[in-house]
């Protein structure tokens, strides 16, 4: 099979020899095409000058050149590819920073400094041996045995740049590989190396293992390598079961996984992964045991949501409506559990339709994800339930329009009809008419609703400007 069909690789190789340089296609573009995943992203490696090969390249194509002096790098765009430039290259580390001393090297020696020998393979580009690989360190060998393993030392690769042992786990995560037992406890050896890392950098790694088809691989990987309780010791409190005269709760850390890795099968998007991984933080900070009821974690959903900004703020997640979402599914995600459970009557419904907003399908997916149990006849019975929960849903919505709704009756309108400044008993009007239609006193039209806004407003002493 010719991995280089398209046509950029013979106009590097075309410019390169020009040039009097050489040009390989290294890292992931190769190691994806051995397993046969699609791969937009193409890294050249030059012996010689990355930056002028590009520009080079650059004029052929008539397409812009970004170039990153500082970092001898170069990138342009190709038929929606990116393609990155840069020079070969020997690094050496400091112990208090993971950003290397950088010298000119050869293919060899930027081989070597790969994080792992599936990403040390490379294509040459030159015209007398066009397309052969070259694999110093047996990559093709370690990818046909779903091996992760480093191309040297792994004390050294780990020491050196500490987030490659974030790469590890989420390489094996996302492609279901196994680190070899050297490398897990070289990371145990240097995990302690991770305070040098940016929470930026961490965040982007725990943001592609969670987006991994199964996130849970990842998560048990972070605890076996013990990096769990310092990246997100939210989720190490989870794990433990504790027994109280015979009676035991579930080990919500395992739990939580299987709930993420549901909400992954149904393709769930990135915050609502996030949500699903969180849901259950406040249960450590809420267990109590009672003799008659045993294991309770009332009001954990209200803890949880109110817990999620500290963290957000820790990995430098966006606080903004992403960080509400997730919120807002975390201290809902009760809601539909207790609905299945109960009459569901239309008032409740279209509270939670209120509550929940444009994001209730999203809800509705936590909430039979986070159904867990081995017992086939109680997951079907859940699902039943909450199938006739979201049928009441659709039949609600139809009726009353509840999602997203604005009452009809606004506070401007209250303060001209009745001559008011801001004051809480406009606050008090809305509510009685929200609540009023939330319960279905009325419908959610503006006749009823001024008609109700009259009636409160005279219990409040209120008159009418003329």
């Amino acid at each position: 099979m010719n991995f280089l069909e398209h046509t950029i690789f013979n106009l590097v190789a075309n410019e390169t020899e020009k040039l009097g340089m050489k040009a390989f296609v290294i890292g992931g573009y190769v190691r994806d095409c051995f397993l046969q995943r699609p791969s937009k992203d193409i890294d050249i490696v030059v012996e010689g000058s990355g930056i002028d090969v590009a520009t080079a390249v650059g004029k052929r194509l008539r397409t812009p050149v970004s170039v990153f002096k500082n970092f001898g790098t170069a990138m342009l765009r190709c038929d929606s590819r990116e393609i990155d430039f840069v020079s070969a290259r020997r690094e050496s580390y400091r112990a208090k920073s993971r950003k290397p001393l950088v010298e000119t090297g050869t293919l060899e020696d930027d081989q070597r400094r790969r994080d792992f020998t599936i990403n040390a393979l490379a294509f040459s580009l030159q015209k007398e041996d066009y397309g052969n690989l070259i694999d110093p360190f047996n990559g093709v060998r370690d990818l046909q045995m779903g091996l992760l393993r480093t191309p040297g030392d792994p004390d050294v690769t780990y020491n050196d740049d500490p987030l490659r042992m974030l790469r590890a786990i989420r390489f094996a995560s996302q492609l279901g590989f196994t680190i070899v037992p050297e490398s897990i406890e070289a990371i145990k050896r240097n995990r302690k190396r991770m305070k040098i890392v940016a929470a930026e950098r961490i965040t982007t790694e725990l943001h592609k293992i969670i987006l991994s088809e199964k996130p849970s691989v990842g998560f048990y990987l972070l605890d076996r390598v013990e990096l769990l309780a310092d990246i997100l010791p939210a989720i190490y409190n989870l794990k433990g079961v504790e027994t109280v005269e015979g009676k035991g709760h579930k080990d919500n850390f395992h739990h939580t996984l299987q709930v993420l890795d549901n909400v992954a099968q149904k393709r769930g998007n990135l915050w609502l992964r996030w949500a699903a991984l969180l849901h259950d933080i406040a249960k450590p900070a809420t267990k109590h045991y009672d003799p008659e009821t045993g294991w309770t974690f009332y009001g954990h959903e209200f803890l949880g949501a109110k817990m999620i900004p500290g963290i957000f703020q820790q990995l430098r997640l966006p606080l903004n409506e992403k960080m509400k979402y997730v919120q807002k599914l975390i201290q809902l995600h009760l809601r539909p559990i207790i609905l299945s459970q109960e009459e569901v009557t239309d008032s409740a419904v279209r509270r939670l339709l209120f509550d929940a907003g444009n994001d209730i399908d999203d809800l509705m997916l936590l909430c039979e994800a986070d159904i867990t149990s081995k017992n086939e006849q109680t997951v079907r019975r859940h699902l039943g339930n909450f199938q006739l929960v979201r049928e009441k849903l659709t039949e609600v919505e139809a009726k009353d329009a509840i999602r997203n709704f604005q009452p009809p009756i606004t506070g401007e309108l209250i303060m001209q009809t009745y001559n008011l400044a801001p004051s809480p008993a406009i606050g008090e009007i809305k509510e009685y008419i929200k609540n009023a239609i939330l319960d279905g006193l009325i419908s959610n039209n503006y006749d009823e609703a001024y008609g109700l806004m009259e009636k409160k407003a005279q219990e409040l002493g209120l008159t009418k400007t003329s």
